[in-house]
């Protein structure tokens, strides 16, 4: 073969690998930035909370999807109604006994919550990964919840307000309504003394 039909050869071929290398790099490109829109549009702020925590995206997506991988093995399951209005039942005895004790009336808001969890097929855990579990399909609640578990961490050392528990509770009843597939209502609130507004319906 002549010599300039070697080097016509020689560059089709190089300029074949470019083109597949291109080609690679831009449909790896393109599968990245879906999987980030998808894991963006399922987590919503908890895929910026992680991506803080991280540092780099890639981390925070490889967390995210660890946990989509960790939640797909458990055996998730509606409630039936019987379970759902017997929840929603000791809902209200909760939420009752915040005028009495509200110290007593979160600790126990959260007790119930991961009974619902426990109901629901997640597995009992520590805080954190609990939180990490619920963020997979309950994405929008968890910054409700972390919300009132800090409430709480403040309430156990003495610094948390009346105004702060009521807060706390109303935040944990989110993830509860979530997890008993209840409908979402505006919570209501009424005083019932001049210095203490107290939970009256968070339902």
């Amino acid at each position: 073969m002549p010599a300039a039909a070697l080097v016509i050869a020689a560059v089709v071929i190089v300029a074949i690998l470019i083109l597949a290398v291109w080609s690679s790099a831009r449909r790896q490109r393109t599968q990245g930035l879906e999987r980030s829109e998808k894991l963006r549009e399922q987590f919503g702020p908890e895929y910026d909370r992680t991506l803080a925590e991280t540092g780099d995206a890639h981390s925070a997506e490889n967390e995210l999807t660890a946990r989509q991988e960790r939640v797909s093995q458990f055996e998730i399951r509606h409630l039936g109604a019987d379970e759902g209005q017997r929840f929603n039942d000791e809902w209200l005895v909760v939420q009752a006994s915040f005028v009495d004790d509200p110290s007593t009336a979160v600790h126990d808001a959260d007790a119930l919550v991961g009974r619902v969890m426990v109901a629901r097929g997640y597995p009992v855990s520590d805080f954190e990964q609990r939180s990490a579990d619920m963020s997979v399909d309950h994405s929008p609640a968890i910054a409700h919840y972390r919300a009132a578990h800090e409430i709480a961490l403040r309430d156990a050392q003495g610094q948390a307000d009346t105004e702060e528990l009521r807060q706390a509770v109303i935040s944990s009843h989110v993830l509860f309504n979530d997890l008993v597939e209840a409908p979402q209502e505006a919570p209501q609130e009424a005083t019932v003394t001049p210095e203490t507004k107290v939970l009256v319906a968070a339902q």
